[in-house]
């Protein structure tokens, strides 16, 4: 099983960065405004929280979790996402998030085999919980959908960079 030593500092940013991205993704698919963007934050931070705690998690998803809980692995986290996805419009911001988890699954294929499978089962399980999280569309709330096209449309994206 891989941890943190299995990497470089900075291939560990990058699997730092990977939550986070996963649900950048999907917000900037469709973005939902101030409140929606709360409560997809809010579905990323609660599935760190769940994996660190949940004794059948794998490891490298655990190590990844526990980071967040250090100043440290914060700011490492969010030095890298500012300097990744910073800027542009939500398409551009997007994209960027794309080719940054194919590089996450190039990563975990090359320096974690046996960690990969659960890796990205679980940056997609973020992925999708963000997309949960918020109502598209409507007004005030009410009305709208769950998932959007549009993100239904990034969820897939993802299953296919992580591939």
């Amino acid at each position: 099983m891989a941890n943190q030593a299995s990497f470089t500092p900075e291939e560990w940013i990058q699997l730092l960065e990977a939550p986070m991205v996963a649900g950048m993704a999907v917000s900037a698919a469709e973005p939902s405004g101030l409140f929606g963007m709360l409560k997809e934050s809010f579905a990323t931070g609660r599935l760190l929280v769940q994996a660190k705690a949940d004794a059948g998690a794998n490891e490298l998803v655990k190590a990844v979790a526990a980071a967040y809980e250090t100043a440290e692995g914060r700011k490492a986290a969010s030095e890298g996402l500012r300097a990744k996805l910073s800027g542009g419009q939500p398409a551009e911001i997007k994209g960027k998030a794309l080719d940054a988890l194919r590089g996450v699954a190039a990563l975990l294929a090359a320096k974690a085999p046996e960690d990969a499978a659960a890796f990205k089962a679980w940056l997609t399980q973020v992925s999708q919980a963000v997309a949960e999280a918020a109502s598209e569309g409507g007004f005030l709330g009410f009305g709208g959908v769950k998932v959007s096209e549009a993100e239904k449309a990034t969820l897939a994206e993802i299953t296919t960079a992580l591939a």
